[in-house]
């Protein structure tokens, strides 16, 4: 066996991608058809299938509207941790919104699910160098890591000049970690390869060299994350998105459920709680 990754899902629904924003009104969320149920039960029984344990960031909006569905995820020995409640960025919080919204996401992911969070991850990795009192309100309020800043240059997020792997981010809080998204060092440039958008971009062999290399060459552990209205090509579709708004989201959809079947065996995995703590 090799080096351990840690699988995650960030549990939310295609309509709540902060792509769609500028497309889709909040208020109009419950008036569509929601897929996040059936996709993530289909991710669900594909873990059980092959005995993997992921860790699943799940939106206390998704909680609220399908409890049974945070119960199937811990009771099959998954890791249950926080993605806020309706999919905020950090960077259009105060301090005071943010503290309140993890809060109460926290606490509702507790009472429905019956276990303790320790993880946090933000909407669109949108914690970085202009708002990094967030990492002191989670630590303040209960969690034991943060994977919300990602290493990378990026029109919607990032942080290039964080460290790669895991570390302390806090003063006097060792305990407390951030963990980022892996990234590939190459010509003096981190590259995304943990997932999402990336992963259906390139050939799924570019992402399998990519993560061999950390594992191998940099004897480090990577997170893969992905989303569960990524494997679903029969989703409604909008209309009216911006040329780059639509290939982003929709690129290669039919073929992600087939890399994510190989990637599980071609790699070992494991809880972010299991692998980092």
């Amino acid at each position: 066996m090799g080096i351990k990754n840690a699988m995650t899902v960030d549990v939310e629904d295609y309509f709540q991608v902060s792509a769609f924003e500028p497309y889709i009104a909040r208020d109009q969320w419950d008036n569509l058809p929601h897929r996040v149920d059936r996709n993530t039960r289909i991710i669900l029984d594909l873990f059980a299938g092959q005995s993997i344990k992921a860790t699943f960031f799940t939106l206390g909006w998704v909680a609220e509207r399908y409890p049974e569905l945070v119960k199937r995820i811990v009771a099959d020995g998954h890791e249950l941790a926080c993605h806020g409640y309706g999919h905020i960025r950090v960077t259009e919080q105060t301090p005071g919104q943010f503290r309140a919204d993890v809060a109460k996401t926290k606490a509702l992911l507790e009472d429905i699910g019956g276990v303790q969070v320790k993880g946090y991850r933000a909407a669109s990795y949108s914690i970085n160098a202009s708002n990094l009192w967030a990492l002191d309100i989670l630590q303040d309020e209960g969690f034991s890591y943060s994977s919300s800043i990602y290493p990378v240059k990026h029109d919607l997020y990032g942080m290039p000049e964080a460290p790669r792997y895991i570390y302390s981010p806090l003063a006097g809080y060792p305990d407390f970690k951030e963990i980022p998204i892996t990234t590939l060092r190459f010509c003096q440039k981190n590259l995304p390869c943990g997932g999402g958008g990336f992963f259906r971009f390139y050939p799924y062999a570019v992402s399998k060299w990519a993560f061999r290399r950390v594992n191998d060459d940099e004897q480090q552990a990577g997170i893969f994350y992905f989303h569960p209205w990524e494997i679903d090509p029969g989703q409604p579709r909008q209309h009216g998105l911006s040329v780059k708004t639509r290939f982003r989201h929709y690129l290669n959809l039919n073929r992600m459920e087939n890399r994510i079947k190989q990637l599980l065996t071609d790699f070992d995995w494991d809880t972010m709680a299991k692998v980092f703590l």
